[in-house]
């Protein structure tokens, strides 16, 4: 009987400990994301994985707060698809107040299973337009109008929203603040915090993979999943005016290194940062003429190191890369465009540059052409790169075109023997004469 006794006791106590629990039912758990940028692919990375945690946590539902221009429309169709086909409740809210869902982020609005808006919101303005706002003429400006409409009326069935007002926001640039999203049947409520759209969207019946659902998210327990370290520093990169200015820095600094070799400092910064352009470059909807245009332009700029032009080579590499960048990114609804103001700066800084060097290099030797055989016969140089029997050396920390009457290796030491208006005649210099 004693034995029974404290076995009994034990029972009791165990399920003493265990009945508050196991008998009510957990507090409901959302799980939180925020859009607050540009529609790109790491967005819909993010978003993407914000749905999987939240279904593999068990989630009641998700609430993913919207402040956004637009975007990639490959990009947007990639969320959107998400979106109807995730077995969880998601509640798009477009927050705080002043944000907006514009252009592509209304399609994420529409698609979500509850939609909200914060006081002083507006959404809309969905006419798809190419890279930098322009619009996108003829056959092809109809066909993306017309597939655009299609989707935004889908998207409008299929939540049971004002398809009209979703078509009229990609036909004619329709836009509405919160009061008349609310008022015409794009939103389903207004709430000023979180606290006031779980309790709007509690008591409310969704369908979910199929089946209906009546959500009950008052009073949830929030997790937020804001993105990852590398997330964020993958879309600071996809920003195209980021990846341009990348490109460049790692394109001058590759030519520094070229121009002076062994400095190495400019050569490993314009390696780094010519990477992580083209990783960048990897993830946005690429020109080919555009980068052809970059490409050559880098090797007219590479080739004025070594037939001196006093610039017209340069300048023309320069602006073979100017064109390649106002043409780096496909046109297209929302297509990434380089910021023109960032690209006159820095064409205009980097133009400057080079016509000072040319200036300099054009004095300084103008100065040396008038002592003739008096002031260059004779000097000591080395040659900058190969000569094939023409090329260019430097003579007293100049850079000249020289002829030899035999190639020479890269770094061989010569003697002007005789100079032809800007062209230096020389000579290998042997050890013996040296000393």
């Amino acid at each position: 009987m004693k034995r029974s006794g404290v076995l009994t006791l034990a029972v009791l106590l165990l399920a003493g400990l265990a009945g508050p629990t196991s008998g009510a039912p957990s507090d409901p758990l959302v799980v939180r994301a925020r859009l607050d940028g540009a529609i790109t692919p790491i967005a819909a990375e993010y978003l993407e994985s914000v749905l999987s945690t939240a279904q593999r946590e068990g989630a009641n539902a998700v609430v993913l707060e919207i402040d956004t221009p637009g975007g990639l429309l490959d990009s947007t169709r990639d969320i959107v698809q998400a979106l109807l086909a995730t077995p969880v409740p998601v509640v798009a809210w477009v927050a705080p107040s002043g944000a907006g869902a514009a252009s592509a982020g209304a399609f994420l609005v529409l698609a979500a299973d509850v939609a909200a808006m914060a006081p002083g919101t507006n959404i809309g303005a969905s006419t798809p337009v190419g890279g930098g706002g322009a619009d996108v003429e003829g056959a092809m400006g109809r066909k993306l109008e017309s597939f655009t409409r299609s989707l935004a009326r889908a998207i409008a069935e299929r939540r049971g929203r004002n398809v009209e007002w979703a078509e009229s926001a990609v036909r004619d640039a329709a836009s509405a603040t919160d009061g008349e999203a609310l008022e015409r049947g794009v939103i389903d409520l207004v709430a000023a915090d979180l606290d006031g759209l779980l309790a709007g969207a509690s008591g409310r019946t969704v369908t979910v993979a199929g089946s209906k659902l009546r959500l009950a998210l008052e009073g949830a327990r929030v997790l937020d999943l804001p993105m990852t370290l590398r997330q964020r520093f993958l879309a600071f990169l996809v920003d195209p005016s980021v990846a341009w200015v990348l490109l460049l820095a790692g394109l001058l600094g590759l030519y520094l290194e070229l121009s002076h070799p062994g400095t190495w400092v400019p050569g490993i910064v314009g390696a780094l940062c010519l990477t992580l352009a083209l990783g960048a470059l990897a993830m946005l909807p690429i020109d080919v003429t555009g980068v052809l245009l970059i490409v050559g332009g880098l090797v007219l700029l590479v080739a004025e190191l070594f037939l001196p032009s006093f610039g017209i080579v340069g300048g023309a590499g320069a602006v073979a890369f100017v064109l390649g960048s106002l043409f780096l990114f496909e046109r297209g609804p929302g297509s990434p465009v380089v910021d023109r103001g960032l690209i006159a700066g820095a064409t205009a800084a980097v133009a400057l540059a080079m016509l000072a060097v040319a200036f300099l290099v054009v004095r300084a030797q103008a100065q040396h052409s008038p002592l003739g055989l008096e002031g260059m016969v004779g000097a000591l140089g080395e040659t900058h790169g190969a000569l094939d029997k023409e090329g260019v050396v430097l003579v007293h920390g100049e850079m000249w075109k020289a002829r030899a009457a035999r190639p020479l290796a890269t770094g061989s030491r010569v003697r002007v023997v005789s100079v032809e208006g800007l062209t230096l005649h020389v000579t290998p210099v042997v050890e013996r004469e040296e000393t």
